[in-house]
């Protein structure tokens, strides 16, 4: 696909105007997550910690009751949060919560459903993801900037989960197979996935040459996974994010 034919960020990952879309992984979930949310002029919020995002947003509701806040309030791009957990840091509400909150609006809803400490690739724990099972629309991310990077904490949220899945040691050099094998396995970007939901996998920092030839091949196996609908590789911190469509 050309460059002149792309679509718009919400086209491209098939976005519904109404739709509960959790989003997990690593190296682009809040870019991404904000980017939709104001491009839709939806509802974000999270089932785990999230940064604070007021300036991502137009509104902010700090409440236990986000139902009615959706409801009664128009402002979109809208930020609904159960309480601030620490300077730095608002928690997020229970999968159930956020299912409500989907029921509440008629607005795309965006969820952050797990944390990755700014890494660029995780397999997730024992506690996570935490996607609501009404969720219509799951994209796991995963940065391509990791090929070839170490497995390692500096690189990886969870290293040792990825190396179980992949088979790659810690401290070796990441393939784009390795990418490929997190994103497609029912331990790291599937884990958790409602049966009925979308999944389209996001390859992010997609931002010269070498980084499209990664995406290309990343994309070649993940596409091949029978849930998969989609796979979109982004530059969410561009101007114009959307570098292709598999």
């Amino acid at each position: 696909m050309t460059e002149n034919s792309l679509p718009t960020l919400a086209d491209a990952v098939g976005v519904g105007p109404d739709d509960l879309t959790s989003v997990v992984g690593a190296g682009g979930k809040k870019s991404l997550i904000y980017r939709l949310a104001r491009a839709l002029d939806g509802v974000v919020t999270s089932t785990v910690r999230i940064p604070i995002f007021d300036d991502e947003v137009e509104a902010m509701a700090v409440t236990d009751d986000p139902e009615t806040a959706v409801a009664a309030r128009r402002t979109r791009p809208l930020g609904v949060v159960p309480e601030r957990d620490r300077p730095d840091r608002y928690r997020g509400y229970d999968p159930t919560t956020v299912a409500a909150i989907g029921r509440a609006t008629e607005d795309v809803v965006m969820v952050k459903a797990d944390g990755a400490r700014s890494r660029w690739l995780k397999a997730p724990g024992d506690h996570e993801p935490k996607i609501p099972d009404s969720s219509d629309l799951v994209c796991p991310v995963a940065s391509v900037r990791v090929v070839g990077e170490p497995l390692d904490d500096e690189h990886v949220h969870r290293p040792h989960l990825v190396s179980e899945i992949t088979g790659t040691d810690l401290g070796d050099p990441l393939s784009a197979w390795d990418v490929a094998a997190v994103l497609a396995s029912d331990a790291g970007g599937l884990k958790a996935v409602p049966e009925t939901a979308r999944v389209v996998p996001i390859l992010n920092m997609v931002d010269g040459v070498s980084q499209r030839e990664t995406a290309d091949r990343i994309a070649g196996w993940v596409r091949e996974h029978p849930r998969v609908d989609r796979v979109v590789a982004t530059r969410l911190v561009a101007a114009d994010p959307v570098v292709d469509i598999y």
